[in-house]
């Protein structure tokens, strides 16, 4: 699991610097695609379900699954790259989002407090504690700064199958759900949105976008639930918050 984390974060952190106006979402996937196959890895994205490309890219209001293609990212835009990586039939998984040149400030805002609300659910996965934790330190977090959480799309449990139980989503009460034991791994990912809460599915039956057209910011990390508490193992080493 830390090998297929670690393969998925220096591929983050590569497209990151890749990122500036000009560079098509296709481009970024391409780069994806290259650097994690030549680490030894397989894309856990490309064909799941269908899915046309080894990167999930998404502009602004776009939330999460963009499909890559011509699009060219222009100053002002903030752009979600969502990555999985295969390594020795573990999965990884973990999302960013990145600013394109200069941003104005309420986006900047968004991205920092959406990085901070994934820290808040981090820090509850604990032995001892249960999933709906995870959920409500988001939740509150997120909506104290003035922001809405996706309700519709959740994390999950993550292991020999990108997509395993128990979900984990990002927002409701504490004290419920399923107990966090040890050796349990969670793909936690807060989806936040400057308007609105609800989002549309486009044509493409893939990219999800905020209904009120404003923009919504994604972090992810793969953690693992240990007895000296919640392990981060997509985080590389100097890895530095948005903004």
């Amino acid at each position: 699991m830390r090998r297929a984390n670690q393969l998925v974060a220096s591929t983050l952190r590569l497209l990151r610097d890749a990122v500036q106006p000009g560079i098509t979402t296709a481009e970024l996937d391409r780069i994806a695609e290259e650097n994690i196959r030549d680490h030894g890895g397989v894309p856990s994205f490309k064909g799941y379900h269908g899915f046309p490309a080894s990167a999930c890219i998404s502009v602004n209001d776009q939330v999460v699954h963009g499909i890559p293609g011509p699009r060219r990212l222009r100053e002002g835009d903030i752009v979600s790259i969502d990555l999985g990586a295969i390594v020795d039939g573990f999965h990884g998984d973990s999302a960013i989002t990145v600013p394109v040149g200069t941003i104005s400030a309420e986006a900047r805002a968004l991205l920092y407090h959406t990085y901070r609300a994934l820290w808040e659910g981090i820090a509850q996965a604990v032995v001892g504690n249960r999933v709906g934790d995870i959920s409500h330190a988001i939740q509150r977090y997120a909506e104290a700064q003035g922001y809405s959480v996706v309700r519709e799309l959740v994390g999950h449990g993550i292991g020999r199958n990108m997509h395993e139980e128990p979900q984990v989503p990002n927002f409701g009460p504490p004290g419920r759900g399923p107990a966090l034991m040890p050796g349990m791994t969670l793909a936690i990912e807060p989806m936040v949105n400057l308007g609105r809460p609800e989002v549309e599915v486009a044509p493409d039956q893939w990219t999800v976008s905020t209904q009120d057209g404003k923009v919504s910011a994604h972090f992810e990390h793969t953690i693992a639930v240990t007895l000296d508490g919640p392990m981060v193992l997509s985080e590389w080493p100097d890895q530095e918050e948005p903004i």
